[in-house]
């Protein structure tokens, strides 16, 4: 299975003799590998793509101290001893079930939480609510100047031994944040060359990660995407699959004038991707591709997007 290009019949449902009015692009990210680096740092593989280049045991150690700040974090934020065997896809999985109750005064630690039963449900839905809240109001809320210092320097370190995988990513991420009317999504055009439709764009970024939800979410915001991926916008196919998310995703999204584009490093999601006949585009870790970070440009996101979905342009042609 090639993985590089993904194509499909699918093309933008326009009125005949209209330009379109907005086009909603919807980026579905993973995030190791992709968006961020630590498993490759952790098992070396990042370092050893560069046959000798980098420091290997460097990159472990620098693995090693993002897995204790996500780990703490998770642990004194965010609830993770207590519902680290209750993983759920995304955090409104059970909204149904929160009765609104004022959380100010709520003692977490003595509320009886411990089988997921329907009292149970709710409890864990209390605790959903104040991860969502926390995540909106960001890591600097809540950690003292010390450790948020430890933290940057963290950051920087690990973007300088990186060649600057995660400032370019995030960089990357915030173009496809941006509405856009006049040409297109984040990337200069769908097709790869500039476009004269008057088409708005809308652009939506979605995070659909194999990694159970809580450690995910406290990855966003280390990492600086929680401005960028609202909680909402988090998705954990631990035990779903990714598969399950992307059906979802499409649900949530659904209208003709809705494209998907996906960008991973694995197979499961080129898998999914291709099944559901949306473009994927594989990371790959190796120095001098094009499909990595820096080195992935809109130029050739564009591209993908034109394979499966054509030229707004050429579509308003054809019907006209």
């Amino acid at each position: 299975m090639d993985c590089n290009v993904t194509v499909a019949d699918q093309t933008i449902d326009v009125t005949a003799g209209k330009a379109i009015d907005q086009i909603t692009n919807v980026y579905i990210w993973d995030m190791d590998e992709t968006l961020i680096l630590l498993k490759s740092l952790l098992n070396g593989t990042y370092a050893k793509t560069f046959n000798g280049l980098k420091d290997v045991q460097k990159g472990v150690e620098i693995g090693r101290m993002w897995e204790k700040h996500i780990l703490q974090i998770c642990d004194d934020l965010f609830f993770y001893e207590q519902i680290e065997n209750y993983n759920k896809p995304f955090l409104d999985a059970l909204s149904k079930y929160d009765d609104g109750r004022d959380l100010s005064d709520y003692d977490f630690n003595q509320d009886g939480f411990t089988l997921h039963d329907g009292p149970n449900k709710r409890k864990l839905a209390y605790r959903h609510r104040v991860i969502s809240n926390k995540y909106k109001q960001g890591l600097h809320n809540f950690l003292d100047q010390e450790v948020i210092n430890l933290w940057n320097d963290l950051y920087d370190m690990t973007d300088e031994y990186t060649d600057r995988w995660l400032s370019s990513a995030r960089a990357f991420l915030e173009q496809c944040s941006v509405e856009k009317e006049d040409s297109t999504p984040c990337l200069a055009s769908v097709s790869g060359i500039s476009d004269t439709s008057n088409a708005k764009f809308q652009n939506i970024n979605v995070l659909v990660t194999s990694g159970s939800l809580i450690p995910s979410l406290v990855k966003c915001l280390l990492f600086r995407l929680d401005n960028l991926l609202t909680h909402g916008n988090v998705y954990s196919s631990w035990e779903v699959g990714k598969l399950q998310c992307f059906q979802w995703i499409k649900e949530r999204f659904s209208s003709p004038n809705v494209r998907f584009c996906v960008i991973g490093d694995g197979w499961e999601e080129c898998e999914a991707a291709q099944t559901m006949q949306w473009p994927f585009v594989q990371i790959d870790l190796r120095p001098g591709s094009s499909h990595r970070f820096p080195g992935l440009t809109p130029r050739t996101i564009g591209y993908y997007f034109s394979v499966v979905y054509g030229s707004p342009d050429a579509e308003n042609d054809d019907k006209s």
